[in-house]
């Protein structure tokens, strides 16, 4: 009852002047039909905040053909060359446009996709070598590295999601999980599918699963907002996750176990007033929501759904 009351206040409060409405961006992704998207941009209106997709932001040090990094900077998996990785990890945001992207921007919202090129990571990885689950897209890793960098350093709120709660880690000096079921296989464990339907099963329903994520740190923003040591019903599909995080400048706040395996589910960083990322879908929500779906009830209610970016708005006032 109390976070309805507070996401109710805050919708009156957002909305009561135009001229004072909340600027929301999304980090710039090239496909707008995807259903993160969509549900983000309604999450955003929904609270009465206004959504902006926001320009691609691109490293002096890198060269573009057709707004795409040209394939000098990339190897023959589409992920970006180590050397190039280095100068951007180096440089971030101060050989970049993030400044003259964000201008006018109070908040942003990095939403899920593509794997993020292992070279960007603090120690560079191979790839995975699954060819079934490659999908990289370099020209989005470098926009949102040195992007979320950017609202880092600046102490903008920003809500990551899925691929952006990953990249929240990477910046912050994590490795990923490269492959899930990969990762269960190196310990002995048959991985359970918990966190995406098997797609090499041509039974299985090609759709968000469904999962609980468990409060690890009370003393979070992630439970201030969420206010339960449970949150059932995280719609959930990547074969990805973050690593460790204990020698990073992020911590984590929620998990999910399967098998006595964790997984990081909520991260943030307590050094900077709003900066929160989760690995599943809250705004999935959005779009099951418009559907109508028969499995609307396997997920979250609206109100939580909305309560995150209800949260991230409220930041911006702080």
């Amino acid at each position: 009852m109390r976070r309805v009351f507070i996401l109710i206040i805050t919708i009156i409060t957002l909305c009561s002047c135009a001229d004072e409405q909340v600027v929301v961006g999304i980090a710039w992704r090239e496909s707008l039909n995807g259903s993160s998207y969509l549900g983000t941009y309604k999450a955003i209106e929904a609270i009465g905040a206004k959504p902006i997709l926001l320009g691609q932001v691109c490293s002096t040090d890198l060269t573009y053909t057709d707004g795409q990094i040209d394939s000098r900077h990339i190897d023959e998996n589409d992920i970006l060359l180590t050397d190039d990785a280095a100068k951007v990890k180096t440089y971030t945001h101060r050989h970049s446009n993030a400044a003259e992207v964000m201008k006018g921007i109070d908040a942003v919202v990095f939403t899920g996709g593509e794997d993020i090129s292992p070279t960007l990571f603090k120690e560079v990885k191979e790839w995975h070598g699954i060819e079934a689950e490659k999908d990289y897209n370099p020209t989005r890793d470098v926009s949102d590295y040195v992007l979320l960098s950017y609202c880092i350093d600046n102490d903008i709120p920003t809500l990551c999601i899925c691929r952006g709660a990953q990249m929240l880690g990477v910046v912050s000096g994590a490795e990923l999980i490269q492959d899930i079921p990969t990762y269960y296989a190196e310990q002995g464990i048959t991985y359970d599918y918990s966190h995406r339907c098997n797609k090499a099963d041509s039974l299985a329903k090609k759709d968000y699963v469904s999962h609980a994520a468990v409060t690890t740190r009370k003393n979070s923003i992630y439970y201030q907002i969420v206010q339960t040591d449970t949150l059932a019903g995280c719609p959930s599909w990547h074969h990805q996750a973050i690593s460790d995080l204990s020698h990073t400048e992020a911590v984590a706040t929620a998990v999910t176990t399967s098998q006595g395996v964790e997984i990081v589910e909520a991260l943030e960083r307590s050094d900077k007033r709003f900066v929160l990322g989760v690995q599943f879908h809250p705004e999935i929500v959005m779009v099951k929501r418009e559907q109508n779906a028969s499995n609307l009830d396997d997920y979250m209610d609206y109100t939580t759904t909305l309560s995150l970016f209800e949260a991230l708005a409220r930041a911006t006032q702080q």
